[in-house]
């Protein structure tokens, strides 16, 4: 019997033994997991990277208005009619699709006469018409050209005004994304030759944040928080920017 006991209570003590340095074990596992953890989360670098390309708008918006003024509204209408079949005329000979025209509606403002003070009465003195008319198209060429020329129409008394041509890219969305996974390769690149000098290697990515989207004249420098998207140019530059964090080994 007391054989037994001595027995039972060895057991124990060796249980416990057993518990104690498990628990001492899993304590240093822990620990040690909790430490490369930290480290994980600690030994990063962040940097910046690029990328830029050169591009050639592929779709324009070109925009002209003329008028008429008349005392009589009837003739001031019929006149506006003759001047926008001859803009018309004009661009389809210079090759322009008939489709890709817009015409918008008249505009008609009553003209006061003014008093000798400067300020408007209630007689009327006539009235003008201002027709606005539109070219959207993939042929930028061909439309840069025709507003470089469209004030041609003003030897047939035509009173005209041409606005600057607007100039898209339409296959923006997947330069985006190109640009983009340039602008990480290239903050991998200078991660890595930072860390060279130091001796250690560069890691998995940990985290990656786009900038903003310049698209800019093609020798603009300018630059903005908010991004640039430049349609006063028919060649562009696009610059894509990325803020990337990699592991440190």
């Amino acid at each position: 019997m007391e054989g037994y006991r001595i027995l039972k209570n060895t057991q124990v003590i060796i249980l416990g033994v057993c518990i104690a340095a498990a628990t001492i074990v899993s304590s240093v596992i822990l620990s040690r997991g909790f430490l490369k953890l930290m480290k994980f989360q600690k030994e990063v670098i962040t940097v910046t990277g690029s990328a830029q390309m050169s591009i050639k708008s592929d779709y324009t918006v070109w925009r002209t208005y003329f008028w008429r003024e008349d005392t009589d509204l009837s003739a001031a209408y019929k006149g506006i009619m003759e001047d926008l079949e001859k803009v018309k005329a004009y661009l389809a000979a210079k090759g322009v699709n008939e489709d890709d025209i817009i015409v918008s509606q008249v505009d008609t403002t009553t003209i006061y006469r003014k008093n000798a003070r400067g300020t408007d009465t209630n007689e009327i003195e006539g009235y003008r018409l201002t027709q606005g008319l539109e070219v959207r198209s993939s042929d930028v060429d061909k439309v840069t050209e025709v507003s470089r020329t469209a004030t041609d129409l003003m030897v047939e008394g035509i009173r005209l005004e041409s606005w600057a041509p607007e100039y898209f890219y339409t296959g923006l969305d997947e330069l985006k994304v190109e640009m983009l996974a340039r602008a990480t390769e290239n903050a991998k690149l200078r991660a890595e030759s930072m860390t060279k000098a130091t001796g250690n290697t560069i890691g998995a990515i940990r985290s990656a944040k786009m900038g903003v989207f310049q698209i800019t004249p093609v020798n603009s420098t300018t630059v903005s928080d908010w991004g640039e998207n430049d349609t006063s140019s028919l060649d562009k530059k696009v610059t894509a920017v990325v803020s990337a964090s990699f592991a440190i080994e």
